[in-house]
């Protein structure tokens, strides 16, 4: 097509703001002005206007900037490939970062033909199922009447930045292929809560959504369905306007916002799909039945030098710290510790895994704080992420995992990997572990359940057609479907997946209930351990007779039970990047032999730049390049295990995260570094698939005594900074080592760094106390800065630093 003939999108024009708010705003400025004069007139303290103006003043800052992320995100939407590329660089495409993603302006301009048919779509889902879903949690808040009035997408259509289809790993019968995608609609929906009128504007969603066309078939259309969904969690933002916005309750906004958003996740996050068959020749069963391909188990053992968030008396006090693991849709939650930055957690939990490639398990750490019911005001303590082929690789990963978006602190997790086997003979090993492991909440296999329909249900409330769903309950989890009204042979076509603890003595339980009356139409229970005699351990489309409803009502199902089996990995060719702990310590433990066979060897740099054969024959150390510390590799040193730069590949993988582990290649050095200010060893690694540039503090040596009082031993931490930008963004801080000359920290930080930026960054980092150092106003005891450009990020370094004098900015 030629392009002058194509239609471009023309800018949104604004409309002015409405008589309404016109006067909503002119009589709340009135009434403020009123309080504050009546408050005069009356004597009273203005100190008290204090806290209100305030959280006033920060709530209207707070919209202003929310409201001005919503408009660049349409914009973004709207502006063509080469505008974002030129003038948005923190937003480019996913095409830009990561190779494997393909351009997708072609299908942009598809959707933005047809996306005016997509309302009618997305207005039959919001309708029928999630409408339906916000009632229901929306009642446990005592807020009766939700319904949608008003739904309309706008003429804004989502904007896919790259997609990537898969040819490896996948089965000849399916076609997948992942898409980047930001929605940030010029959306119209309008709302009713009881008598509140409300609505939602500016609706914004960005996440990867996963496309499976199965099963392809040999005539047309040539695939049976399409499925979407989207992997992990989306990012949801939207505007409440309306009665929500004018009214502004805290907990009535809140309440509101964290069911919709819940809501949508819910039905748009593995293993929630959208469905569409495309032809009656494939069975929906095909479809819409479970496909678990194995199971995690994940085991959080406790948390490490986490921030602290509570204001005590005496100032800072310490947290109340839990966790959230999220995967998909599925969120377990750890215990409360109360007053404590080290909690010990103890926690276990399984999820089920659909989808093992790009798949992850998010763990966010926050501090309890007294709440409004349903509302959380908790403190942020960090995030961190970690993905399933990582483990399903490696089989079982014990790590420590660095906290994201915080300054410090850390959490230690066990995750195990297990496969799904159809064969009853592994159901005795599973057992066997499971008791070993002494947790009562463990399962050993997956129950597979496909609910097809319900047939000659009786009558009820003077021979009415009921209301039916139907529940179904095994080991205290609960299952329900969808709500078919007025109906005697229901179709609900939903499956569902259940985690068995032991299927020779457990049982699923089925109830199929009247909505408006909640009387019971039909029961019937199912012993497992009839399942384990049949061939693949599953039964199709079988009926089965239902009690209390007569002889001639039947329930259709299909079900299949997977057996949960371990089964370490077979090669370690492609877990280098993933070793095992005992694997490393061996690796680890060969290269301190090897290095103490080469005491007279002079040490590898880090540094892309290798120094002069004058600067090697200096004695002290290794030139030094200009914006990075000098790295001390004197041969008067005695022991050269301490003096030698250990190079350990893939240090910041789950291994290097161990103390004992570390403190087996990094024993202390002898050296006070060319500045007699002491020595600190780092290691430093950048991933360029993650975008993440590693820092490991691991120890300080021979930290000096003040000369004019050498009994006042210091408490030494350490802080670090990503310059350019020193500001609260790049802070992070380890924790302090009261009186300590020598302090061990084996702590992890990490930064998201892109590659075309980590040439252009200096990593600062200084060694404080919080005794007074020198003079009363410097606690700093040395500094160092690191040049990234400078330095061979090809594999991961473990080295000694020289302390040297501050620089002043």
């Amino acid at each position: 097509m030629d392009g002058k003939n194509e239609k471009e999108i023309q800018p949104i024009n604004w409309p002015y703001m409405s008589l309404a708010s016109l006067s909503t705003s002119f009589a709340a400025k009135l009434a403020a002005v009123g309080i504050i004069w009546g408050w005069g007139y009356m004597n009273l303290s203005l100190a008290w206007l204090i806290a209100p103006v305030v959280l006033s003043v920060w709530r209207k800052e707070r919209k202003k900037d929310q409201e001005l992320k919503r408009l660049m995100a349409q914009a973004t939407v709207l502006c063509k490939e080469k505008d974002i590329i030129v003038s948005r660089l923190d937003e480019l495409p996913s095409w830009v970062y990561f190779p494997d993603f393909d351009r997708a302006e072609w299908l942009n301009k598809i959707l933005y033909k047809v996306w005016p048919s997509v309302n009618h779509f997305v207005r039959d889902l919001f309708k029928q199922s999630i409408q339906p879903a916000i009632v229901q949690s929306l009642a446990e808040y005592k807020m009766k009447g939700f319904q949608f009035e008003r739904l309309v997408l706008g003429r804004i259509p989502p904007k896919i930045y790259g997609i990537k289809a898969y040819d490896k790993n996948t089965s000849r019968h399916e076609v997948i292929f992942d898409l980047d995608i930001l929605y940030a609609g010029d959306c119209d929906i309008s709302f009713t809560v009881g008598n509140f009128k409300g609505g939602i504007k500016d609706f914004q969603i960005r996440g990867v959504m996963r496309i499976v066309m199965k099963p392809l078939i040999p005539v047309m259309p040539l695939v049976g369905g399409i499925q979407a969904f989207f992997l992990n969690n989306p990012a949801i933002d939207f505007n409440l306007v309306g009665a929500a916005d004018v009214l502004d309750f805290p907990g009535f906004n809140e309440i509101l916002r964290k069911t919709i958003t819940q809501q949508l996740a819910a039905r748009l996050v593995l293993p929630n799909k959208i469905v569409v068959p495309l032809t009656a020749d494939v069975p929906l069963e095909t479809l819409k039945m479970p496909e678990p391909e194995g199971v995690l188990r994940i085991h959080v053992v406790q948390g490490k030098h986490l921030m602290k968030k509570d204001i005590g008396v005496l100032g800072k006090g310490k947290s109340d710290p839990y966790a959230i693991i999220s995967i998909g849709a599925q969120e377990f939650r750890t215990k409360t510790i109360d007053n404590t930055v080290d909690p010990k957690w103890d926690f276990w939990c399984e999820a089920v895994i659909y989808s093992i490639n790009s798949q992850e398990v998010e763990l966010t750490v926050w501090d309890w704080d007294s709440n409004i019911p349903g509302i959380r005001f908790d403190d942020f303590l960090g995030r961190a992420t970690i993905e399933i082929s990582r483990v399903k690789k490696m089989g079982t990963l014990d790590t420590w995992v660095s906290l994201e978006l915080v300054k410090h602190g850390m959490v230690h997790l066990r995750l195990s990997w297990f496969q799904l086997s159809n064969q009853i003979s592994d159901l005795p090993a599973a057992l066997k572990e499971t008791q070993q492991l002494r947790v009562t909440s463990m399962s050993t296999a997956v129950l597979i359940l496909y609910i097809d329909s319900a047939k000659n249900l009786p009558c009820i409330r003077g021979n009415k057609q009921p209301d039916v769903y139907l529940e179904a309950c095994i080991g205290g989890k609960t299952e329900r479907t969808v709500t078919i009204l007025r109906s005697c042979d229901p179709v609900w076509e939903q499956g569902f997946t259940f985690l068995v603890a032991n299927p020779e003595t457990g049982s699923m339980n089925f109830q199929i209930m009247d909505e408006k009356t909640g009387t019971t139409v039909g029961t019937m229970s199912y012993n497992i351990s009839t399942l384990m005699g049949r061939p693949n351990l599953e039964l199709k489309q079988e009926p089965f007779d239902l009690e209390e409803a007569g002889g001639e009502s039947k329930l259709i199902i299909s079900m299949v039970l997977k057996i949960l089996k371990y089964e370490p990995p077979s090669s370690t060719s492609d877990d280098e990047d993933y070793p095992n702990l005992s694997d490393s310590g061996q690796k680890i433990e060969r290269q301190e032999s090897t290095i103490s066979n080469m005491s007279s060897s002079i040490p590898p740099s880090p540094l892309k730049k290798q120094p002069s054969k004058e600067s090697l024959q200096s004695v002290g150390s290794i030139a030094s390049v200009p914006g990075t510390a000098n790295i001390s590799t004197g041969p008067e040193v005695p022991n050269p295990i301490d003096e030698e730069p250990l190079i350990v590949e893939n240090a910041f993988s789950e291994v290097s995260a161990s103390p004992n582990l570390v403190h087996r290649h990094t024993s202390f050095t002898s050296s006070e570094g060319d500045a007699k200010l002491g020595r600190l060893q780092l290691t430093l690694q950048y991933s360029e698939p993650r975008q993440k540039l590693y820092i490991h503090v691991h120890k300080i040596a021979n930290l000096p005594l003040p000369q004019n009082d050498p009994h006042n031993i210091p408490d030494p931490y350490v802080k670090l900074y990503l310059l350019p930008d020193k500001n609260k963004e790049t802070k992070r801080k380890t924790a302090v080592m009261k009186d300590n000359c020598n302090p061990v920290f084996d702590e992890k930080f990490e930064y998201i760094v892109s590659q075309g930026d980590i040439n252009s960054k200096t990593l600062e980092i200084s060694v404080c106390t919080q005794k007074g150092w020198l003079s009363s106003g410097n606690n700093i005891m040395g500094q160092i800065h690191i040049d990234l450009s400078e330095i061979d990020f090809s594999q991961s370094v473990t080295t000694w630093f020289d302390l040297l004098p501050e620089i002043k900015d």
